[in-house]
């Protein structure tokens, strides 16, 4: 397998130097402080940013003497990142850094991983949440089952559905798929839940559409909504399945 050129087998010490790696869970001395942590990883790098930049960076100045353990879980996972970047890395590999983190502490990290991206290097990332893939990544590959379904740009992954815009449909009693075939502009259909997602090229065309036919069929319109597609959408179109379900 070749990193950043070089064959990992052959050129491992060569390498090491320049990969940083964030896990999800990284462990960590509980009696060290965060500064004393910090000038543990750095010192095993002949390069690298000096510890007041990671503490400065990282938004950790105030907790230079607090021990690991008396971290929350966005202090810690950012004291992490900040291990990954000790040795001013040429790639960084990021496992699942804001699972479990509050909205405040990962949109922390998002600013991190953009900040370090925006210098040139390459962050390799994964992520159970399809909003963090399509704000941080250039490209993104879907695994499923240990398999890449799909990759590409978050733009043309999205593109891929046929249609940009989704509208979501409930009625009661809930009405089949197949009570809207033939329905203008929709592209695609399919149940999520208690309700009807549907893909279409033009929701000023389709929305009134969808109306008719509710109307056709005697049911009541319980719900009824209207945005942009995600990766989320993606996903779930190609796996037939929501995240949750793992």
């Amino acid at each position: 397998m070749e990193v950043l050129g070089l064959d990992w087998r052959h050129h491992g010490g060569a390498l090491r130097p320049r990969v940083g790696v964030a896990l999800q869970e990284t462990k960590l001395n509980d009696r060290l402080t965060v500064e004393e942590t910090l000038r543990l990883f750095r010192s095993f790098y002949a390069r690298g940013p000096a510890v007041e930049e990671l503490l400065a960076a990282m938004q950790l100045t105030d907790k230079r003497g607090t021990w690991v353990m008396r971290l929350s879980g966005g202090q810690r996972q950012r004291l992490a990142v900040a291990c990954g970047l000790a040795g001013d890395p040429d790639i960084l590999f990021l496992d699942e850094p804001t699972t479990g983190l509050d909205p405040q502490s990962r949109r922390a990290v998002w600013e991190i991983i953009l900040a370090y991206r925006g210098r040139g290097r390459t962050v390799v990332l994964t992520t159970h949440y399809m909003d963090e893939a399509e704000r941080l990544c250039d490209r993104v590959a879907v695994i499923d089952h240990g398999k890449v379904i799909a990759l590409g740009t978050p733009r043309e992954l999205i593109g891929s559905l046929g249609a940009e815009q989704l509208v979501h449909l409930a009625t009661e009693p809930l009405l089949p798929l197949e009570a809207f075939d033939g329905v203008a502009s929709i592209r695609t259909k399919r149940k999520e839940g208690p309700s009807l997602a549907f893909a279409v090229d033009e929701p000023h065309v389709a929305v009134p559409a969808l109306l008719a036919r509710v109307a056709q069929r005697s049911a009541k319109l319980t719900e009824l909504s209207t945005r942009s597609a995600t990766l989320e959408d993606v996903f779930v179109s190609l796996t037939g399945r929501s995240l949750r379900d793992g």
